[in-house]
């Protein structure tokens, strides 16, 4: 007993649960940091875990090598080791510190606890950094996780103790200040052993395997290489966002591109995140068993852990800020003199820099995480909506155009991305609230009920508001939605609005619907000034009644409680301002995910048991059974009707009918796009299908032809031989690299049906279903194709041909015969010459149309020469003078600006209709409410202990002051709104105006997507956001610098920081904004693409389909969403990277103005300046983040203004009108044309395409154009409707230069039916007559004219039937005839057929050359055609070569010419014809 008496005396001094000062306690005392019994448990757990690592490593020692033994490339373990490494050093110094003071004074090294417990620390925490720095393999990943998770516990207990002594003695040591700091350092230790192991092995298996492999650890480091630091970033550096350092420093070094982009992780790609999306749906409907899944539950299943991580993170700073107050509090009652113990000024000046570092450290991560959030929520959406138009029904497209689905992804998908920002603030905002009124009631009392009062009616003020602004929301996304639909329309169609002269009356259209737009747009914009107006004047409203009550109910005014509701309001009072803006997020956020959702469950094609792969001997590829079919899938309106089909391998079948019989209906049954309402239909085998009207993507020729297919060079050769493309594709300046643009403008007709049979005949299937391809080519080209494609490439295939052209019909198996949706006859053409009339009457009308008579004198002529396509486009020219001049492709890479543009955006912006009066009104607005608020709270602390000044009249001068200025935000909140308005309507029109009046070379070299995310997204930001944008940034930069001029006027010592502080700002913000705006204008030109790509599959959805590439569209769509989020979340990471270092520097700012007061003695400022100066130092961060957050977004948002101006400077065509010169009301009165000395080129530099032609065209005269490839004769016809402008020469219309004329004076005066038929989403009326000049009379005489008065009447509508997008609901042969309807209607003295009758069948073809030959009989009719008996009754015959004019004559006497270009064509075309019938 006496022994352990005496070691108790030795350890301890005394009593075992004694302290330093001898004092004793209960058995609580282990609980204290500063006794025996604490030290005594702190030293055996020390050495208990001291022996466990050693055993450990005693019975490991046979495994461990020591050249792998440690690991310190990864960041966590080098931050572990060097923390817990510095903290152990800091324990032995400070025991040898305390063992030295003992020694000094006397007292020998009795009690050991006293310095024992801090060395035997300072061992462990070196222990510990020496456990981080070895990998976990080589001591056992789970001693190394046991060990962590007991020092974490141990440490957890060290810091519990410390912080109880300091509460129970109201004393800081250092010995204190390390156990607190061994906290960090434990969990720092416990990441490393849960966290780190995995790295650990990974590397470790890298560098054992590296040797080995040598060639694909190259290839794999290289890939991953370029992924976003942040993928592998560590705690501290996701914490800092130290990992975004190395791509601002690119960023300021040089203007970023897009290859300096880092590519996303692979956990937030869209690919990931979309897959995920369905996983929680298949759970959902697996569990549940519903049809129909929530897709609001998916979303919120796919990133809970995400939600649940940030919130937390809001939660920590809403703590973090809810202490400002209390802290204040206290400061103020130290600078009085009643603090509790003497430093308490320093700590509370280091726990106010402390309290503001975690509030930033948590509101930076709680911003970046739910912008990541929902970046991917947006990702997945794009992803969604992208696979969804991909499966579309017909009917479904008539409810959702390509405008529409274009605005889900440009618009929606963006605003529901930019609500997870928003959400934490809902919630945060109320337990703010519910706090600070906790903190008030400590402050105030009871009078706190009337602040309450307030805020839950301002609340309830704003609820009828937020219905309202709910329904605005939804008005404004349908007008918006029906304006893009039109201007897509008719950017798509834009070379026809210029030739019929109606891009006027459509810009008008476009007008009205912007103003209806603008209309709700108002609407919405004023709704949400009055809740900006609302919330921002509610703090003045909640100090007027709680000062008011206070007075009332004689509740004392202190500065200590005065100043801590002055400083608890102006910190709930950013978070309450930013309501508006949630419940904004919301309505925007719930109206277009109820738009995406309504379109994610529309109705979808129905295929699937449809197409079957393929099997061994299949009797028959093609089985049709008694089946019908309906385009809207109901069985009272059928399309095709009893249908019965069989067809064998390889076998030929030819569809034949006339215009609107359903032959091409037929093919998109088989291929499964049109609902099959009754019978059995089943097709074996893969499908390659060519369509009508040609899809070419943006792209070489090369990828439109491989098609995603591996590059086969022979079989790539072949495809090009047997479609007569070599010839083609040489005269293409860069051959088979050359880019065609969108829909193929650089292609002529015939080049991108042959583009097409190339791209089906590479593909190798089993079944082609070839949908009139021969139609743009001319006679000998049709011939060569069928000769070496059908019957020659395609022997051993299943083809189903369908075509106008009887000449081929001899050489197919079967023939079949359609009429009004039904197969009438079924048969080889023999039988069926025999036994049908029907079609007897269609090859006889073939054989009418080409004259033997007048041709059967040529077929003796034996020369032949191989005739090229007959039709061409004024491109074609445009790519020879491309090759011999060296330029470069049509389509180029996107424009953007670089670099800093400085004011220029931001002027751009304010320049629109006394922009800058409204801004200025609005910023004076507030500098006047700043003013008001200052005085406020000067006049408070002034006068708050002032005894001559009464509370009454205090609290009077208060109130009245604060309403007074209040009136000002509500001007402000207006000339936001009108400045807003204005600016938009005046940036529209100009856009607009620009688009519509610039020339065609514009639109041939710019694909749709780029103008269509400019006039969506860019244009729904500059509406919506700029604005409020604008004067929020105003605002919040006036706040902040007037917060830090208070702290300085009172504490004028705090300039030493703040100036710095100030400067730093600046710098900063200059060095973030070098990469900022770059990522934001990347972010611009990514986002087209993304749009463009999105447009073309749209309008090419069937070809997709047919050859089964959905996947592989659906992976480039992945690939393009995710080009386009990597700038945008570099952009937002980039934002907090600024913030987090400003809002360090102001809690700097802050703790040095607190440490001032601190430093000199109580009373040198009064309380109520104390209070003041520190309740605006307290708000100084958050306003100084608001001002520096609202720059960055508004700098981000300018890139829209900036994107809209670089399409309001594009050169534009001559005027429309040319007010001193405008024709006579009759011109062309006659009709005679007149060419002297014609000469075009399309850039001043570029070799002539026409060269001097020089002829008459009589007026009355019918007039053919024929020519060669590239010859010049669409360049003509441009020439003469002036979409190019002569060089040289002129071009005189009875006795007028058309140059000197306006363009809309003149191509109104002309009539004109293209190759491409183009209707217009409406009624039938409204394609014939858009602008409403003819009575229904006059229509129906015109459609009984063009053979579509019987259609257009068995609709129950008539002439108001509906006419969808693109008229896909009418066959490409009716859609011709609208045309010639059209041109029947405008009755021209000159009338331009461009190949105009290409897809109809012979017999109506034969009938419409009559009516144009009866209704144009005393007209110029000029025609360029394929069809050499379309040209056969004409007056005379112009024939082109390589620009030149080499014959013009009748056409009677060419064919007898020797040499005659026209004669050999004749020739061909008649020798093709006798073939056919032999």
């Amino acid at each position: 007993m006496d022994y352990l008496s005496r070691s108790t005396m030795a350890f301890c001094g005394g009593s075992i649960c004694s302290s330093y000062d001898g004092k004793t306690c209960g058995l609580e005392g282990i609980l204290y940091s500063n006794t025996c019994v604490n030290h005594f448990l702190v030293i055996s757990i020390t050495l208990l875990l001291f022996f466990a690592f050693l055993m450990n490593v005693v019975r490991k020692l046979s495994m461990i090598t020591i050249q792998t033994l440690f690991q310190l490339s990864i960041p966590l373990k080098k931050y572990s080791i060097i923390f817990n490494g510095c903290l152990g050093f800091a324990y032995l110094v400070l025991g040898l510190w305390m063992l030295e003071e003992k020694l000094g004074r006397g007292e020998g090294f009795f009690p050991l606890h006293v310095w024992l417990v801090v060395f035997s620390q300072g061992f462990f925490w070196i222990l510990t950094s020496l456990v981080a720095s070895i990998r976990a393999k080589q001591l056992g990943e789970a001693f190394v996780k046991v060990w962590s998770g007991v020092s974490s516990v141990f440490a957890a207990f060290f810091c519990f103790s410390s912080v109880l002594s300091i509460l129970l003695e109201r004393f800081i040591s250092v010995r204190i200040v390390l156990d607190l700091l061994t906290l960090p350092g434990a969990i720092l230790l416990l990441l490393c052993a849960f966290k780190g192991s995995q790295e650990d092995y990974d590397s470790l298996s890298d560098s054992l395997y590296e040797p080995l492999s040598i060639d694909s650890h190259t290839n794999l480091s290289s890939s991953n290489m370029f992924v976003t630091p942040f993928a592998n970033a560590g705690l501290v550096s996701r914490m800092s966002f130290w990992w975004l350092n190395s791509l601002m420093r690119k960023g300021f070094e040089k203007p970023l591109d897009e290859k300096d982009i880092p590519h996303m992780g692979e956990m937030d790609r869209a690919e990931s995140r979309y897959f995920m999306f369905l996983e929680q749906l298949s759970r959902q409907t697996q569990s549940s068993h519903t049809v129909s899944p929530s897709f609001f539950r998916a979303i919120v299943s796919c990133h809970k852990r995400e939600i649940l991580v940030s919130g937390l993170f809001a939660l920590l700073k809403v703590l973090t800020l809810s202490a400002g107050p209390m802290l204040l509090n206290a400061f103020i009652k130290v600078s009085v003199g009643m603090g509790t113990f003497e430093y308490e000024g320093y700590v509370l000046a280091l726990g106010m820099f402390l309290v503001k570092f975690f509030e930033s450290l948590s509101q930076r991560q709680w911003h970046f995480r739910t912008r990541m959030l929902g970046l991917q929520i947006r990702s997945l959406l794009s992803a969604a909506v992208y696979r969804k138009q991909l499966r579309l029904s017909s009917s479904a497209k008539l409810i959702h155009s390509s405008g529409e689905i274009m605005n889900y992804v440009t618009v929606d998908a963006y605003r529901i991305g930019e609500f997870p920002v928003w959400f934490h603030q809902t919630w945060t905002t109320c337990l703010q609230l519910c706090i600070a009124l906790v903190i008030l009631y400590h402050a105030v009392g009871l009078a706190t009920i009337s602040s309450m009062v307030v805020i839950v009616l301002t609340v309830l003020c704003n609820a009828p508001v937020a219905k309202l602004q709910h329904k605005f929301q939804t008005r404004l996304m349908e007008a918006q939605d029906e304006r893009l639909k039109a201007m897509a329309e008719a950017l798509v169609n834009m070379k026809v609005l210029k030739l019929y002269a109606w891009e006027t009356h459509f810009r008008k259209v476009i007008e009205s619907l912007r103003e209806e737009e603008c209309k709700w747009l108002s609407a919405f914009q004023l709704q949400r000034a009055y809740n900006s107006f609302l919330f921002w004047s509610s703090p003045v409203v909640v100090s007027a009644a709680t000062f008011l009550t206070c007075y009332l109910m004689e509740i004392p005014l202190y500065p200590s409680n005065v100043f801590t509701f002055v400083a608890t309001l102006r910190l709930v009072q950013d978070p309450v301002r930013s309501i508006p803006d949630v419940i904004g997020a919301f309505i925007q956020a719930k109206v277009a995910f109820g738009r995406i959702v309504k379109f994610l469950e529309a109705e979808e094609l129905q295929s699937g048991n449809l197409r079957k792969n393929r099997a061994v001997n299949v009797e028959h590829p093609i089985i049709i059974k008694s089946a019908s079919f309906s385009w809207d899938g109901n069985p009272s309106k059928l399309t095709l009707r009893n249908i019965n089909l069989e067809i064998k391998p390889g076998e030929k079948i030819a569809i034949c009918g006339e215009v609107g019989s359903g032959k091409s209906t037929l093919l998109a049954a088989i291929l499964g796009e049109i609902p099959n309402t009754e019978g059995v239909i089943q097709v074996f085998g893969k499908i390659a299908y060519v369509s009508q009207n040609a899809w070419i993507q943006t792209g070489t020729v090369q990828e439109n032809i491989l098609f995603g297919s591996a590059m086969n060079k022979q079989k790539y050769q072949e495809a090009l031989e047997k479609c007569s493309l070599v010839k083609d594709l040489d005269a293409l300046p860069f051959g088979d690299f050359t880019v065609v643009g969108e829909r193929g403008v650089n292609l002529s007709g015939g080049q991108k049906q042959r583009v097409q049979l190339a791209r089906a005949l590479y593909q190798d299937a089993e079944i082609y279903l070839l949908d009139d391809p021969f139609s743009a080519v001319d006679a000998h080209t049709a011939t060569s194709l069928f000769n070496d494609y059908v019957t020659g490439a395609l022997s051993s295939k299943t083809v189903l041909l369908v075509t106008h052209q009887v000449d081929f019909l001899p050489a197919f198996d079967s023939i079949l015969l359609m009429s009004e949706g039904e197969v009438l006859r079924s048969a080889p053409y023999h039988e069926l010459m025999i036994s049908s009339k029907e079609f007897q009457d269609l090859v006889n009308a073939h054989k009418d149309t080409a004259d033997p008579e007048s041709l059967e004198k040529l077929i003796l002529h034996k020369s032949c020469v191989r005739a090229m396509e007959i039709h061409d486009t004024c491109i074609n020219n445009q790519h020879k003078i491309a090759k011999s001049s060296g330029e470069d492709q049509l389509i180029k890479k996107e424009e953007k600006e670089s670099g800093d543009t400085g004011l220029k955006p931001y002027l751009q912006y304010l320049n629109q209709n006394k922009g800058f009066l409204y801004s200025s009104l609005a910023a004076v607005s507030h500098i006047i409410f700043i003013s008001g608020q200052i005085s406020q709270n000067s006049w408070m602390a002034a006068n708050v202990q002032n005894p001559q000044v009464s509370t009454l009249r205090l609290i009077t001068v208060y109130l009245a002051i604060g309403c007074s200025t209040a009136i000002f935000l509500l001007s402000r909140s207006v000339f936001v709104v009108v400045l807003g308005l204005q600016s938009s309507k005046s940036l529209f029109s100009q856009l607009l105006n620009c688009l519509f009046r610039a020339p065609m070379s514009f639109f041939d070299s710019t694909p749709l997507g780029r103008i269509l995310s400019r006039v969506s997204s860019d244009l729904s930001i500059v509406d919506l956001d700029v604005p409020f944008s604008l004067i929020f940034s105003i605002s919040a930069t006036l706040n902040a610098y007037s917060n830090l001029g208070i702290m300085a006027f009172i504490t004028w010592q705090v300039l030493f920081v703040s100036i710095p502080m100030v400067y730093l700002t600046i710098r900063l913000q200059a060095y973030y904004l070098n990469s900022a705006k770059e990522l934001m204008r990347i972010n611009g030109t990514t986002k087209s693409l993304v749009a463009n790509h999105l447009s073309e599959s749209v309008s090419g959805a069937v070809t997709i389909r047919a050859f089964q590439e959905e996947d592989r569209f659906f992976g480039k769509n992945l690939e393009l969403i995710d080009s386009n989020a990597s700038p945008f979340f570099h952009n937002f990471a980039a934002s907090e990277w600024l913030i987090q270092r400003l809002e360090t520097m102001g809690a700097a700012v802050l703790s040095t103005s607190a440490l001032v007061m601190a430093l000199l003695p109580p009373g040198t400022f009064s309380s109520g300046l104390v209070g003041m100066a520190l309740s605006y130092g307290f708000s100084l961060n958050m306003s100084l983040v608001f001002s520096i957050e609202n720059q960055c977004t508004l700098a981000n948002y300018i890139i829209s203004v900036e994107r809209l101006n670089q399409y309001m400077h594009i050169s534009s065509e001559a005027p429309e009108i040319v007010g001193g010169n405008r024709p006579p009301p009759n011109w062309p009165g006659t009709g005679k044309v007149e060419l002297r000395d014609l000469k075009v080129r399309y850039r001043p530099d570029s070799p002539l395409v026409l060269q001097g032609i020089s002829c008459t065209f009589e007026g009355g005269h019918k007039i053919g154009i024929v020519g060669r490839t590239g010859s010049g004769k669409t360049t003509l016809i441009a020439a003469l409707f002036r979409l190019i402008e002569p060089s040289g020469g002129k071009i005189i219309i009875d006795g007028l230069n058309i140059a000197t004329i306006g363009l809309h004076d003149l191509r109104s005066r002309f009539g004109i039916i293209p190759q491409d038929p183009t209707l217009f989403h409406g009624s039938v009326r409204y394609n014939l007559d858009p602008l409403g000049q003819h009575s229904d009379l006059e229509i129906w005489e015109v459609l009984e004219k063009c053979q579509l008065r019987e259609v257009v009447q068995e609709k129950e509508q008539g002439l108001d039937s509906l006419v969808v997008e693109d008229g896909s609901n009418w066959s490409m042969g009716q859609r011709q005839l609208f045309c010639l309807g059209r041109a029947l209607l405008r009755k021209s003295r000159i009338l331009v057929l461009d190949e105009a009758t290409a897809s109809i069948d012979n017999t109506t073809d034969a009938v419409l050359q009559k009516t144009i030959r009866t209704e144009f009989i005393d007209c110029t009719v000029i025609t360029v055609a394929h069809r050499i008996p379309t040209v056969m009754d004409c007056t005379k015959v112009l024939g082109i070569s390589d620009g030149k004019l080499v014959e013009y004559d009748t056409p009677m006497k060419l064919m007898k010419t020797e040499g005659s270009l026209f004669g050999e064509l004749v020739k061909e075309y008649w020798s093709h014809t006798v073939n056919a019938d032999m």
